[in-house]
């Protein structure tokens, strides 16, 4: 088939960021099917630049787009890509199936146009329960654009020719409007070539300024409103006096500043803003430290999640912290693979920090437990073989 995929935040490996469609497009790749990747990017002098990357012709649409930015221009940005991508689209040829990947929402809307004005089957992948998360997190509080948004919702899902959610609770959001058998689940993925035990690397500890016998609790990936991380700052200074004990954060996102000054205010010593890096950095940093957080604010429809540090860090085989009382808790606590702690209350990881660094061996088995839960359920080799499978079944 030749197939066009619609992802507005296409990276590859080498560029910071999830990489979920790079790999689910090669395995397309290897089972015989052609793949047109439409995405955005600022990098380019180009309204249009067309690139083949390992295999994949990418089509880049010259669109701006940061975490940092504010809510207003995000939309602006979703709409204008939204725009360009129909257009763009339309233009395409000999295309047997859609492929549009959320976020955000407005990602369906070209595939519905080439559903109705081209007869293109389409297959939706839910992310994120659009517009359900934003609504809870009180970004949309317009009663007609909730309405609004919310048919959107049902109208993608009811045309689309299969749903793939990547949780249980994403599945769960979607069968409220289509049967389920038009479903499927398939989570983020342990990429086990690029997150692995190994020797620590001591010269990049040293080149970030981080002590080489310090127990280290690393949080990577986005800082977005969405990811609460003050939570693991308040937990911080409660272990200011620790000298042994080091917080990491890798990447960045719309709270980092905040983040940033509250720590300085508070002359936390203990907390490291490490900045953003290829994936080859991130897997080194994940591999020295201890223990992974993967922090989110309490909000019913952040259980849903379905983070690609929690895989990445299983792979790495990391013990893992969650503060999310969805199937990531049920996923740390039944394999015996690290623990749940509540988001508004910060002594309770401070506590499990503590508890972690006293027992060693506990960090040894749970490290074992979630790298032999990423080698036989998360594998990336084995879920993009899934999705492959649900790909190839679509009429």
């Amino acid at each position: 088939m030749n197939i066009l995929y619609i992802h507005q935040y296409f990276v590859t490996p080498q560029e910071p960021g999830g990489t979920r469609s790079y790999w689910l497009a090669q395995e397309l790749i290897k089972n015989g099917h052609k793949v047109t990747m439409l995405t955005s990017s600022s990098k380019f002098s180009e309204d249009i630049k067309i690139v083949e990357i390992d295999g994949i012709e990418v089509v880049y649409i010259k669109e701006d787009y940061d975490q940092n930015m504010s809510v207003s221009r995000r939309l602006k940005a979703f709409l204008k890509f939204m725009y360009k991508s129909s257009v763009v689209g339309m233009k395409q040829k000999d295309i047997d199936l859609v492929i549009a990947t959320s976020t955000p929402l407005t990602i369906g809307i070209p595939a519905l146009i080439l559903k109705w004005f081209k007869k293109k089957p389409f297959v939706f992948e839910v992310r994120d329960l659009w517009p359900e998360v934003p609504i809870q997190m009180g970004a949309i509080k317009n009663s007609w654009t909730i309405k609004t948004t919310r048919l959107l919702e049902k109208v993608i899902y009811k045309n689309a020719s299969h749903v793939i959610a990547l949780s249980p609770g994403m599945q769960a959001g979607v069968v409220k409007y289509i049967p389920k058998e038009k479903t499927s689940m398939i989570p983020n993925m342990a990429k086990m070539d690029e997150f692995w035990p190994r020797g620590k690397n001591d010269q990049l500890m040293e080149k970030l300024g981080l002590k080489k016998d310090s127990f280290k609790i690393v949080h990577f990936g986005s800082l977005g409103l969405a990811n609460g991380a003050q939570t693991i700052v308040e937990s911080a200074k409660l272990l200011n006096n620790r000298e042994d004990i080091e917080f990491l954060f890798v990447g960045g996102g719309s709270t980092e500043k905040d983040l940033i000054e509250e720590v300085e205010k508070s002359n936390l010593k203990n907390v490291k803003f490490l900045g953003k890096f290829p994936m080859t950095d991130v897997s080194e940093i994940v591999n020295f430290s201890d223990v992974s957080m993967i922090s989110f604010l309490d909000i019913p429809i952040l259980y849903t999640n379905s983070p690609n540090k929690l895989f990445d860090s299983l792979s790495a085989g990391k013990p893992i912290i969650v503060n999310s009382a969805g199937w990531t808790k049920d996923i740390a606590e039944k394999y015996h693979c690290g623990f749940y702690v509540n988001p508004n209350r910060p002594e309770e990881l401070a506590q499990k920090v503590l508890y972690l660094k006293d027992n060693p061996e506990l960090v040894k088995e749970m490290g074992q437990n979630a790298r032999k839960l990423a080698e036989t359920v998360y594998d990336k080799s084995i879920l993009c073989k899934k999705f492959v499978e649900v790909i190839e079944q679509t009429e």
